[in-house]
């Protein structure tokens, strides 16, 4: 077995950091009327669907690091509604909930909770290392590898 690189230990401590931001954030949700909206219900279901998928690409990283960046990236993105949504609720509604009526309204503007503002961050960096991570060719031993073949196969 093989060491790891750097970049599959970063993606895997960058999915793990995810995980445990969605489950802080959607911590409380469950049984909840958050649940049950037209709005906030499809946007719980993404993102414990994205729960679901950082493990997945946590436990995989290792072994098919760039189907696991493919599974982070999606997950990400999954999640991503949800935290936009607790960020700015208002703005969020009218862009993307024509029509939608809060029970209780919010205060306009933006509400930024550390919490949420940690874990837009680490999405950040995730999708960063995961579309690095599916735009790499090869890796960098796999390269010299074959430069060594090809120069051996030169001199002979």
């Amino acid at each position: 077995m093989k060491k790891p690189e750097m970049q599959q230990v970063w993606q895997a401590i960058s999915c793990f950091l995810c995980f445990l931001f969605a489950l802080k954030i959607t911590d409380g949700l469950d049984g909840t009327e958050f649940i049950g909206g037209w709005l906030t219900g499809p946007l719980l279901s993404m993102a414990d669907i994205g729960i679901l998928f950082f493990v997945l690409a946590f436990l995989v990283s290792f072994l098919y690091p760039r189907i696991a960046a493919g599974v982070g990236l999606a997950s990400s993105l999954l999640c991503l509604p949800l935290f936009l949504f607790f960020i700015a609720p208002v703005p969020f509604s009218q862009v993307f909930g024509f029509g939608h009526q809060f029970k209780v309204q919010p205060s306009p503007g933006y509400h930024w909770e550390n919490w949420t503002a940690a874990g837009l961050l680490t999405r950040a960096i995730t999708s960063v290392l995961c579309v690095r991570r599916i735009a790499a060719r090869r890796a960098p031993e796999t390269l010299s590898r074959r430069a060594l073949d090809l120069a051996a196969v030169g001199r002979s």
